[in-house]
């Protein structure tokens, strides 16, 4: 890795690579957006744009929509949908360099298993705690929050601190795979229900039942979590509902995909739970309910 700063590149430019990819580029880091062709044209005019509370702001970057965009990079920030994992890793795999640090900003619990298995290295789990969303091509605006818990490695000590650096509140953890699964219950709980509805959280929780039935889903999850030996927060529930009120605006990224008509990540969300549910012979109905839901509503669009 460089001395003067990372080379950065973001695979999967969506409201989570780019809100990433501005402050990083914004540090002075060198970044590069690997997305659809509108981003790389949206880009080409308008560089990359930031929405905030504190006003609009853009800054230069490079795109690109070809997986040779890694090429060079030292640190490479996989943040395409969970879905689309194992595509990511072939298609940048012939590109990466021997040194690259390679991180997984994704929703779910396994993706960087999955992608270390397609890429052959080690890929450094993080668990990602932001609220974000796209207002068009190489367009994000931050809603809220903006911390990463990222995952022990050799490398992870110096992206902490140029990411803290950056405006990126940072933390570097042994246990991170226990926070993805912490924040596996915070979506599982949230997303469906938000996307069902395309109501923000701090509306969603007002809702009749809505409470009740967040806390099915939290107390499935949990058993599942038990079950598969990794330790949950006693406070789990409290730290679920109390995102109403801390991301009170935002709606979920399942929300977001549906209202595109995309397909969402809802698989390795609530299915991932059924999943390993059935597995370790846990009931998980609430789970299942919300899963199944969600996959009618993607059904829609597949016609």
């Amino acid at each position: 890795m460089s001395g003067a700063g990372f080379t950065v590149a973001v695979v999967g430019a969506g409201a989570v690579g780019c809100y990433y990819g501005f402050l990083l580029a914004k540090a002075g880091h060198a970044v590069t957006l690997i997305g659809r062709p509108a981003l790389v044209e949206a880009v080409r005019v308008s560089g990359l744009v930031l929405d905030s509370a504190a006003g609009t702001d853009s800054v230069p970057v490079r795109a690109t929509t070809e997986g040779s965009g890694v090429a060079g990079a030292d640190l490479v920030l996989v943040c395409v949908k969970s879905g689309d994992t194992e595509a990511a890793g072939a298609m940048i795999a012939p590109h990466l360099a021997p040194a690259a640090a390679i991180l997984s900003l994704q929703n779910g619990v396994d993706n960087a298993e999955r992608l270390a298995a397609v890429l052959g290295r080690s890929v450094v789990p993080v668990a990602v705690y932001v609220a974000t969303e796209m207002g068009g091509p190489a367009r994000v605006r931050h809603n809220g929050r903006g911390d990463l818990i990222v995952g022990a490695s050799a490398a992870s000590g110096r992206i902490a601190a140029a990411f803290t650096a950056a405006g990126i509140p940072t933390t570097v953890s042994e246990r991170a795979v226990d926070a993805l699964w912490g924040k596996l219950i915070l979506n599982c709980a949230y997303n469906a229900l938000s996307a069902l509805t395309q109501l923000p959280y701090g509306r969603l929780v007002q809702g009749e039942g809505v409470v009740a039935c967040m806390t099915d889903v939290v107390r499935e999850c949990g058993a599942v979590a038990a079950a598969a030996g990794v330790p949950v927060a006693p406070d789990i529930l409290d730290q679920v509902l109390s995102l109403s009120s801390t991301m009170a605006d935002q709606r979920s990224s399942t929300a977001q995909d549906l209202a595109r008509g995309r397909p969402s990540e809802i698989d390795h969300l609530n299915g991932y739970v059924v999943r390993t549910g059935a597995a370790l012979g846990i009931s998980t109905p609430a789970n299942r309910m919300l899963h199944a839901l969600v996959k009618l509503a993607e059904g829609r669009f597949q016609a």
